[in-house]
């Protein structure tokens, strides 16, 4: 034994990683486009927490198209009376939505000075103008000429949109589903001006009080349940909309015009797939 310290063992090489350089570009770029996606942020001032709020809205804006697609794809299966595929759509957008939600981290606690560093910037920019989060709000059944009409100027963004405006709605294709398994789903339901927004319906109450007071494991229960959650989940990404706002402008007017937190709370407020929260007060 000698009072020598050891020297410390060199590190080992990394035998598992590749080494071959890639020909090009990467295959996982290829795939991803991670270098587009990476070029697309471009603050306007220096203040430190508007990266944040770029990167937040952007990630948003992807995963409204996943859900987009999840609920296209759920509404064509249910138009073929294909409850698994609708139900494997649903679930997908399930996680989605809770994806989603979470993305209001970065941005849930800027204080107003913090905000105000740079909000000017972002000028008549806000998050109502959002093309995809429309289509969200159509598969749902919120319908709106209005909200349609804004995105006139665009031709292309207004085709697309319109074209989902004047389509059957996710939720009136559940229910048509519901109508051909034999539950009593008025026929005004049924046949019903597309392009006018869902209202709460005493018949679809009713079709949804007897799949709710039937077998605990209906198939058409777990729906119910399903669709419950994905309810849940679009009335709190608004409600967190609500609390991000509060906290960083209070009652100020919005950027686009609109007035701010009063609007985006009446927006909050209106139920979606109304007739499923209600039948529970008369289950």
């Amino acid at each position: 034994m000698t009072d020598s310290t050891s020297a410390p063992a060199p590190p080992t090489a990394d035998t598992d990683a590749p080494t071959q350089p890639f020909p090009g570009t990467s295959p996982y770029d290829d795939y991803v486009h991670a270098s587009v996606l990476n070029t697309l942020q471009h603050p306007l001032t220096e203040a430190p927490d508007e990266m944040g709020f770029l990167v937040t809205t952007q990630v948003m804006e992807l995963w409204f198209t996943l859900i987009v697609h999840e609920w296209r794809t759920a509404r064509t299966a249910f138009a073929k009376d294909d409850l698994h595929a609708a139900v494997d759509a649903l679930t997908r957008s399930r996680r989605a939505l809770t994806a989603l939600n979470a993305t209001w981290a970065p941005v849930a606690a800027l204080t107003p000075a913090q905000f105000n560093g740079f909000r000017a910037a972002f000028g008549q920019a806000s998050g109502f103008q959002s093309a995809m989060y429309r289509h969200m709000e159509f598969l749902l059944g919120d319908k709106s000429a209005d909200m349609l009409r804004l995105h006139q100027g665009d031709a292309a963004v207004h085709e697309a949109l319109g074209e989902t405006y004047r389509e059957t709605s996710l939720y009136e294709e559940v229910l048509c589903f519901l109508h051909r398994r034999g539950l009593p789903v008025p026929g005004h339901v049924r046949d019903r001006d597309t392009t006018a927004p869902h209202t709460c319906d005493p018949g679809v109450i009713e079709a949804w009080r007897q799949v709710y007071a039937g077998p605990r494991h209906d198939p058409l229960l777990a729906l119910g349940e399903l669709l419950t959650d994905v309810a849940e989940l679009v009335t709190r990404w608004r409600f967190d909309h609500v609390m991000v706002v509060r906290r960083a402008m209070g009652t100020k007017s919005g950027s686009a015009g609109s007035t701010g937190l009063a609007w985006l709370e009446r927006r909050a407020a209106r139920p979606v797939f109304p007739e499923l929260w209600e039948v529970r007060g008369d289950v």
